[in-house]
């Protein structure tokens, strides 16, 4: 299929079709492919939205069952068989064994909207309208989550001021021995700081887009005591993170915490799905009916999906499985990629990697990588500042075949373009 349809009559505002240039029509487990049958190696996974593969069987059958039977598929936030499945199994795999305890709150379909959401409670129950946020940050590109993010690529075309976010270096990226955290209760214990204490702190505990930043389980403990300390509620935006990539369900997990909001989206609904949600400390309630509403808040396949990815990461004891893949993939790339040259970073959490270039001069040689990558059919996308790192987010489910495969085509591409200094 030509693709100068999408060129012709698609918004100059398309993106990751420009990375990646060809039509593709059909998708399992880890493998996308074009209309002529070409496969790629998929490490992007919609973004994160495709934890558990395209197509995977047992959600599918989910959903294909409750479609067949002709159950409500638009329920607004009346009260549905699905929506109350989906609460209970959520309370029974991971709230209850963990000893959380939550409210939840269904958004519109995006990520960006469950951040608006969580923006909008903290500052009505605080009734302060600071909120701090780490340089880095993405937390997408309406105008409250917008305010958040960092990039200025992205702040440009608001068309507004973005206002009421004070911005303070994340873990690894402020100047060498800078501490952003007692800048910050200095901040908030200082009265001639000139800044007005916050409503919240939000952060993703791993930057994604902001180049897979990922900050230590100490400084987060200490980032939470912080806020409890000062009385600043703690809004953990676990989106692309979230759902299990970090190995655990939660990315917080690791730190000990109790965030007073979580932000949940991308993978939430197990098949890609749109849907979004916020779990809530119960106290923090305080909302009024429809005060924050949309009409995609009850879309009840996405209810059914996330159900069966419950279930499904459960049976399979998924946790493990990413552990045991993370632990692969890290000594992969240190062994193998980290090697070959001095001026190579790679870190990561869970299945969420990534391979920092930013100390080679050439400015355009992760995005050269990625380019070839994609020749050699495997889709990875460049993150960070000025897309200088290479980010790898295969699926949850990735067989070990699949994986190896996929990482030596990474690795030949990094020769090729790097050499092999160090192994020469």
């Amino acid at each position: 299929m030509l693709t100068n349809i999408f060129e012709t009559f698609e918004s100059n505002v398309r993106s990751y079709s420009r990375s990646y240039p060809v039509v593709f029509q059909k998708a399992k487990g880890s493998i996308l492919y074009t209309d002529n049958g070409k496969e790629y190696i998929d490490f992007l996974m919609g973004a994160g939205a495709l934890n558990y593969g395209h197509n995977n069987e047992y959600i599918k059958r989910s959903l294909l069952d409750y479609m067949q039977g002709d159950y409500i598929m638009q329920g607004l936030d009346m009260f549905t068989v699905a929506k109350s499945e989906f609460i209970t199994a959520f309370n029974q795999h991971l709230l209850e064994p963990k000893s959380l305890h939550y409210k939840f709150q269904f958004c519109g379909p995006t990520g960006t909207n469950a951040i608006e959401a969580a923006l909008k409670l903290a500052r009505t129950y605080t009734k302060r309208s600071n909120v701090v946020a780490f340089m880095g940050a993405y937390h997408g590109l309406s105008l409250g989550s917008l305010a958040l993010t960092s990039n200025q690529y992205h702040r440009q075309v608001a068309g507004v001021g973005l206002n009421n976010v004070t911005f303070i270096p994340f873990e690894q990226n402020g100047p060498e021995g800078f501490d952003s955290l007692a800048y910050f209760e200095m901040m908030l214990e200082d009265s001639h700081s000139g800044i007005e204490k916050p409503a919240a702190v939000i952060l993703e505990t791993v930057q994604a887009e902001g180049g897979i930043n990922v900050a230590s389980a100490e400084w987060l403990a200490a980032l939470y005591a912080i806020c409890k300390r000062h009385d600043v509620l703690f809004i953990c935006d676990d989106i692309q993170i979230g759902c299990g990539r970090s190995g655990e369900f939660f990315s917080f997990e690791r730190a000990g915490i109790t965030p007073d909001i979580v932000v949940l989206s991308k993978s939430l609904s197990g098949y890609g799905l749109p849907m979004s949600m916020l779990l809530i400390r119960p106290d923090l309630d305080i909302w009024k009916p429809g005060e924050h509403n949309g009409t995609f808040r009850g879309y009840q396949l996405a209810f059914v999906g996330g159900k069966a990815a419950l279930e499904f990461r459960e049976a399979e004891g998924l946790d493990a499985a990413v552990q045991r893949k993370a632990s692969y993939v890290t000594r992969f790339l240190e062994d193998e990629i980290a090697a070959l040259d001095d001026r190579i970073e790679v870190r990561g959490l869970g299945l969420m990697q990534g391979i920092d270039l930013s100390r080679f001069r050439d400015p355009l040689m992760a995005k050269k990588i990625a380019q070839d990558c994609f020749k050699r059919q495997l889709i990875v996308e460049c993150v960070g500042r000025e897309d200088k790192v290479l980010k790898l987010l295969p699926a949850l489910t990735i067989e070990d075949d699949v994986l190896e495969r996929a990482l030596e085509i990474l690795r030949d591409a990094c020769l090729q373009h790097i050499g092999q200094k160090a192994l020469s």
